[in-house]
């Protein structure tokens, strides 16, 4: 097929590349405009316009897709058959949606009409769900509402982080796009129960700090939803400090004050939560530095029984 590629981040990377070797051409590639990233804030490309130029793939990053007639001007010289969208940042119009020969399609990480929206690996995690997915489908103006082609469901491991869980689904997300492309003219098209529909808006940063009030579980989940952005944290006498790992506890004997560190182990901290729970915190960050075994950290940072994170 003759494809147009919509795309940003390093989760789309897969799907572009499997599209490739699969023999499909992959005529364009629209991606987000470059931004500033860094300590330097040196303006730095998305992944997939690096794939595309690696590939010798022409790319456009218009600001605004809705009012950049550049776009729809070089659609309509490649013609293509379909077009491809995975985690491109931006609402996509009907006027490009409805090109192609075939209608254009949505790579979504998430077993739709569940977790509509920007972060649906995130709030997956956040909500405590044991099972998550992905979704091809096809695209409407309505966000993440069109007609079904295929599913794949698979298990959240225990202690996956949303990192870890959104890589893993790309990998499966690029082989099921391969695979409904193949069989793209026999597949049902099926209508979203939107009865069942939850959203999975965009995260802000302020929503990452951490309410020791809530029991270890919660935040649990919320350190690994919220790895690698915007990152769950704390205080530690004034200083802000990112969580990225650690484990729930067992019930201690004594109920422990929640934010209050209980116990110092060779492995990090434990600091009390709601509920009479604890938490153990493996990896951390202080702000501008590195990540860091908590083990590490201890070395270089006086940390002791009683001290108040929050």
């Amino acid at each position: 097929m003759r494809i147009v590629f919509f795309g940003s981040p390093g989760a789309a990377l897969p799907s572009i590349e499997r599209l490739l070797e699969a023999g499909h051409r992959v005529e364009l590639v629209i991606t987000q405009p470059d931004k500033p990233a860094g300590r330097g804030k040196e303006q730095t490309p998305p992944p997939v316009k690096e794939a595309a130029r690696r590939h010798g793939i022409p790319t456009l990053q218009p600001e605004k897709i809705r009012k950049d007639p550049e776009v729809l001007a070089a659609l309509g010289k490649i013609a293509p058959d379909i077009i491809v969208v995975v985690a491109y940042g931006q609402i996509i119009p009907s006027a490009i949606i409805d090109l192609p020969h075939h209608k254009s399609v949505n790579v979504h990480f998430s077993l739709l009409p569940r977790y509509r929206g920007a972060a649906p690996v995130q709030w997956a995690i956040l909500s405590g769900e044991q099972k998550t997915g992905v979704t091809i489908f096809e695209l409407n103006e309505r966000m993440d509402e069109g007609d079904i082609l295929s599913q794949l469901e698979t298990d959240i491991g225990p202690r996956e982080s949303a990192r870890e869980l959104e890589e893993r689904l790309s990998r499966l997300g690029a082989d099921l796009l391969v695979k409904t492309l193949e069989e793209i003219d026999e597949l049902p098209h099926l209508p979203q129960d939107q009865a069942r529909a939850t959203l999975a808006p965009r995260l802000h940063k302020d929503q990452g700090r951490i309410d020791w009030g809530k029991d270890a579980t919660s935040i649990d989940r919320m350190v690994r939803a919220f790895s690698p952005w915007p990152g769950a944290f704390t205080f530690l006498r004034g200083q802000r400090v990112i969580v990225h790992a650690g484990s729930p506890l067992a019930v201690p004997a004594q109920t422990p004050e929640p934010g209050r560190i209980v116990e110092v182990r060779r492995e990090g901290p434990v600091v009390g939560c709601g509920g009479g729970s604890a938490y153990l915190i493996e990896r951390l960050q202080r702000e501008n530095r590195k990540e860091m075994a908590a083990s590490d950290f201890l070395r270089g940072t006086r940390v002791e029984t009683g001290d108040c994170l929050g």
